[in-house]
């Protein structure tokens, strides 16, 4: 995609960053060190990454920051929807299990539309960690970013939230349901 094409106008900036703020204030346990004005001023030096934030929310994800990385200064923002967002439900895996479907193929593979968002999924270990910050996917669930050993056998991995405890689980790959989508993340 053409960087022209991922820039926001001045008018869609203002909104993203009135949500954002918003967001920020109403969710402090999820950052207690950080101040609203140093974040701003991470996503004002990087157009890019703030259109991502822009697909994020788009799509539904209500992004929000969850850390802080204190070795590289970067604000690290996870898709905090109660929810797996409802945009991206019903993909498959990645794009070589959208190939690898004959019949019924998904609109699209959770990979794909990570990167073209400009995100990547969330690692096992990540969606562990959003989950101590509150409850997520109780009714739904999210892809993860999938060991090499596993995805190579034809399996893809996903969790969800039940009985207040984090379950991982496996499919194929190929395998798509209207409950499931992803998470993701972006470090600015």
């Amino acid at each position: 995609m053409n960087s022209h094409k991922r820039a926001l106008s001045p008018e869609q900036c203002e909104e993203v960053f009135i949500t954002l703020k918003a967001r920020f204030e109403k969710n402090m346990n999820r950052h207690k060190s950080l101040e609203w004005a140093n974040v701003q001023a991470k996503l004002e030096a990087n157009a890019e990454k703030l259109w991502s934030l822009n697909e994020m929310e788009r799509t539904g994800g209500e992004p929000d920051v969850v850390s802080h990385d204190k070795k590289t200064g970067e604000c690290i923002f996870y898709d905090c929807a109660a929810e797996s967002p409802k945009s991206r439900r019903s993909l498959c895996y990645d794009h070589e299990a959208l190939v690898s479907r004959k019949e019924n193929k998904p609109k699209d593979s959770a990979m794909n539309q990570a990167a073209a968002m400009g995100i990547e999924l969330l690692t096992e270990e990540q969606y562990r960690e959003l989950q101590t910050l509150g409850t997520f996917d109780t009714k739904t669930s999210s892809w993860v970013k999938t060991p090499s050993d596993i995805r190579k056998l034809g399996g893809a991995l996903f969790c969800d939230r039940r009985y207040n405890t984090v379950f991982v689980y496996h499919n194929g790959a190929e395998s798509y349901y209207a409950g499931r989508a992803f998470r993701g993340s972006l470090r600015i």
